[in-house]
């Protein structure tokens, strides 16, 4: 297949997805690769009735854990803390007390940054229950700090500290909380100055949280969960924290995979060790520190599915794939895509797998 024919596939691929799901708004993606010269940046539906285009911010929900566990890796590569550091070295006692107590036995001073990054802390998941509140009331309020108190009063931790994996957010909240201890910055900075700035990631921001250097002549893309139109849900925010509030045009996303990838934000060793130290997500999927691998598995999965990156319960991804040396970025912004965006992204390198090097 040559490169023409690969970018119409593509092209028709996402009207396709639009057309025959009526929930669907907006799609946006866009697949980079300089291998094969492709640089493709599209979108389709619309936003407020105005039509989609590649340019919009885009909410990207848990994706921006990968820009969380990155500073993260950013100030262990500063000497500001190790990954196998106890997180009780960086939280104040009102998080730390309590925290984890399963089967009656305390762990919460057992639980290491490393734990958190991959998932096996064990702790419970705010995130879902609380979503409830935020979608019956668009005042609803809530701070990180408090939606760690709720968890300890409400849920119940998995198993203890490295035994297991749960994805959670809980995680990715108290990093942010750690990362806010050590800069002594609100979080929303810390992304600005690690990476946004550096980056000249002009149109990117925090949800609820930040504004943009430079405003975006295009409007935020509307996201939604089971029907409701979420972007106005200011208490939102305060549920997605530094669990996923990064919000983004597709272009400067992949001005921050490529930063990732060719080792200008981390050393090769260090972007080594967060894919290869990796917490067992499920069946040919692994969690290293904030990164999924898909692995090659007869039968179940494809060896030209191998790629790295992150996904996000809005049909969110963001990943690249080594072979191909491409960059495939989207979202659907739609809560019913939570698995769906990742199965759209391999139909997207099936494509990508019968075109020829021009």
């Amino acid at each position: 297949m040559n490169k023409t024919k690969a970018i119409s596939k593509v092209e028709a691929l996402l009207v396709k997805q639009l057309k025959k799901d009526p929930r669907l708004k907006n799609i946006y993606l866009l697949v980079h690769s300089e291998k094969y010269g492709l640089d493709i940046n599209i979108a389709a539906g619309s936003t407020n009735n105005t039509p989609a285009s590649p340019q919009q911010p885009n909410y990207m929900a848990s994706v921006g854990k990968l820009f969380t566990s990155t500073i993260v890796c950013m100030l262990a590569e500063e000497g500001k803390l190790s990954w196998d550091d106890k997180i009780s070295r960086y939280l104040d006692d009102d998080v730390m007390n309590g925290l984890h107590v399963y089967n009656g036995i305390d762990y919460s001073n057992d639980i290491t940054i490393r734990q958190l990054l991959q998932h096996t802390s064990g702790l419970n998941d705010y995130f879902w229950p609380l979503l409830e509140h935020a979608l019956n009331d668009p005042e609803y309020r809530i701070t990180p700090q408090q939606a760690i108190s709720w968890a300890k009063q409400h849920l119940q931790p998995e198993f203890p500290p490295g035994g297991g994996f749960k994805y959670t957010d809980t995680n990715y909240l108290l990093l942010g909380l750690i990362v806010e201890n050590i800069t002594e910055k609100p979080f929303h900075d810390v992304l600005r100055t690690y990476l946004y700035e550096p980056l000249n990631m002009n149109h990117s921001f925090m949800l609820h949280y930040s504004r943009p250097k430079f405003q975006s002549e295009q409007p935020v893309a509307d996201f939604y969960i089971k029907g409701t139109r979420m972007i106005d849900h200011v208490g939102y925010a305060g549920l997605d924290y530094s669990g996923g509030g990064v919000v983004a045009p597709t272009a400067e996303l992949l001005t921050f995979m490529k930063a990732l990838v060719n080792h200008q934000l981390v050393k090769k060793e260090t972007l080594d060790r967060m894919k290869n130290d990796p917490a067992k997500y499920g069946p040919g999927i692994d969690y290293g520190l904030g990164t999924m691998q898909f692995k090659s598995i007869p039968l179940l999965m494809p060896k030209k599915w191998k790629v790295w990156g992150v996904a996000g319960a809005t049909g969110a991804y963001m990943f690249y794939h080594p072979e191909y040396e491409t960059y495939i970025i989207g979202n659907f912004n739609d809560f019913a895509y939570e698995r769906k965006g990742v199965m759209f992204m391999f139909r997207v390198i099936n494509i990508l797998s019968k075109l020829k090097n021009d």
